[in-house]
């Protein structure tokens, strides 16, 4: 369809990685079995916290949010990455594409949020643990489990809706492996200063408005943690947030690099490396990272083990 001397593009060619056909090969031999491991990994800790009932309080239940999220958030990208790899053909169709963005980023908003959450949730149990199971009741984590999943979805579906109102003309190659929103937009033939504007507050409100919350939270869990007497109470005190705390440093950390700075000062080829690791390798590492640095799920996996 023309416009004037603009051509709506129907579809577009994920350039992905580019090289040889061993370098391929052995990418899609890494990424698949990274893709199982993270399936294997996240469908584990959600059977544990539905089959163990020492499991079943609020923080094994944002836990278990956590996990359905990243299963789901993999399975966004890894699919389509795994086929271009080993497929001559790398195209994606325009509505295609815009799906995939718009479940990749509403699911990294609603992750965003729920660690948040969960950072709450960890300050009333160390902060304020007599007023905790009051305050923390099953009403409320439920809510804030459906508010982050709801919130994630509408803030993205603002950006998808200006996304559909932009022209594409050529060229229609993006240069990622994924339908990400820079790589994506930098190919639009029309004005994109609203959809920047937009974008780039909407990354400040959720990744800089989720961070201050863990942040806070944190700093009061802390103070808490320092006031203990024994450095043995620091320590197990402290054991019930680590897991959490080291899941919340990777994600922000590369999270703020890629989309909290302007997008101009990135290199793709930088962001492609470091969106690897936030959709890869970040929901791989998460249930290790539970499984490792928690008392609660190493014993029930074990006694799962050897009922089995």
């Amino acid at each position: 369809m023309v416009k004037g001397n603009q051509t709506n593009v129907k579809e577009f060619i994920l350039r992905g990685f580019p090289g040889s056909r061993y370098f391929q090969i052995s990418l899609f031999m890494l990424f698949l079995f990274m893709y199982l491991l993270t399936l294997t990994g996240n469908i584990t800790i959600i059977s544990l916290v539905g089959t163990h009932r020492r499991l079943r309080t609020p923080m094994y239940y944002f836990l278990c949010n956590l996990s359905f999220l990243e299963i789901w958030y993999t399975t966004a990208t890894i699919p389509k990455t795994l086929t271009n790899l080993v497929s001559q053909s790398k195209t994606i169709s325009f509505l295609s594409c815009l799906l995939q963005m718009y479940f990749v980023f509403s699911l990294g908003c609603t992750e965003f949020l729920l660690l948040a959450v969960m950072a709450y949730d960890r300050y009333l149990a160390i902060c304020h643990p007599l007023r905790f199971s009051s305050i923390m009741n099953s009403t409320l984590f439920t809510q804030l489990a459906i508010g982050s999943w709801v919130g994630g979805f509408l803030t993205i579906s603002v950006l998808a809706f200006l996304i559909t109102r932009l022209s594409f003309c050529g060229p229609t190659v993006i240069n990622h492996f994924f339908c990400d929103i820079d790589s994506w937009t930098e190919l639009s033939c029309t004005d994109t200063r609203l959809f920047e504007i937009v974008y780039i507050s909407m990354c400040f409100i959720v990744i800089l408005g989720s961070c201050a919350v863990t942040l806070v939270s944190y700093i009061y869990i802390i103070s808490t943690i320092l006031r203990i007497p024994s450095a043995q109470g620091q320590k197990k005190t402290f054991s019930t947030c680590s897991a959490h705390l080291t899941v919340v440093v990777i994600l922000y950390g590369c999270s703020i690099f890629l989309y909290v700075k302007p997008s101009k000062q990135n290199s793709l080829d930088m962001k492609k490396i470091v969106s690897v690791f936030i959709t890869i390798v970040t929901p791989l590492l998460n249930p290790f990272i539970y499984t490792l640095r928690n008392k609660d799920v190493k014993v029930t996996l074990r006694k799962a083990f050897h009922r089995t």
